[in-house]
């Protein structure tokens, strides 16, 4: 995928990595970046970096409406990074289900609603690219993370799956997994389970620019960042001994 002179969309542009992506994207030189975010008066300083190629866009995942508005309102997209979700801290057993449901409805059913209201866009516009935001959590059911980890694996399959069906239409698929990234979303993670913060964290940006590269160079599985290469290995080699690594936290 080339970026330069490409149209992207990036969901949850408005804060973390998805902002992240909107500065890398404009770095690397593409042509326009739709900033996707539920409110969009928090993307007025994402627009501020570049006003003449940033194009706010309201996109709620969990809004059938606003996906098919968002979709008839970037209809130039042949980049789409699915970068937005949630997350509710707690152990399964005995969480809120509702909290459970929220995260699986965005990061599962809201990503996969998103991305067959797009679909059809990158194809008419010849093809391209699908960028899924998926985690390292992935590979693992870690007990404080709740229903995370679960909604994260059902995206990596999800991934998978339609790799096959969009390939014949031009379009790629990438999985990205990133390690601990210095967000809002992972100090809060940090604060309800201070066990998550001896992991090594990796900036917003440089993660950012590591996808971008992934990309670039064609990678259907990309590892951002040196811990997530470094469990990524772990997890072909050995899935048991992640699981054991993991589910202590």
């Amino acid at each position: 995928m080339r970026i330069e002179g490409s149209t992207v969309l990036v969901t949850g542009a408005n804060r973390g990595i998805g902002r992240a992506f909107v500065s890398a994207f404009l770095a690397r030189g593409a042509r326009r970046v739709h900033a996707a975010a539920r409110n969009t008066a928090a993307l007025e300083p994402v627009v501020a970096e570049a006003p003449d190629r940033v194009v706010p866009l309201a996109l709620d995942l969990t809004d059938p409406a606003t996906v098919e508005a968002a979709a008839a309102a970037a209809s130039d997209v042949t980049l789409l990074v699915n970068n937005a979700g949630t997350h509710g801290m707690g152990h399964l057993l005995d969480m809120d289900l509702g909290v459970v449901e929220d995260v699986m409805r965005t990061n599962y059913l809201g990503t996969l609603r998103v991305l067959r209201a797009f679909a059809p866009v990158v194809e008419r516009n010849g093809g391209g690219a699908v960028a899924n935001v998926i985690s390292i959590g992935a590979f693992a059911g870690t007990p404080s993370l709740g229903g995370y980890p679960a909604s994260k694996a059902a995206l990596h399959l999800m991934t998978q799956a339609v790799r096959a069906d969009l390939a014949p239409r031009g379009i790629t698929v990438h999985a990205v997994f990133p390690g601990p990234v210095e967000t809002d979303m992972f100090d809060y993670a940090v604060r309800c389970e201070p066990a998550l913060g001896e992991f090594p964290r990796t900036s917003a940006a440089e993660v950012a620019a590591a996808v971008i590269d992934g990309l670039e160079a064609g990678e259907e599985d990309i590892f951002p960042d040196a811990f997530a290469a470094e469990i990524g290995r772990e997890w072909r080699a050995d899935p048991k001994a992640l699981e054991r690594r993991l589910m202590h936290i």
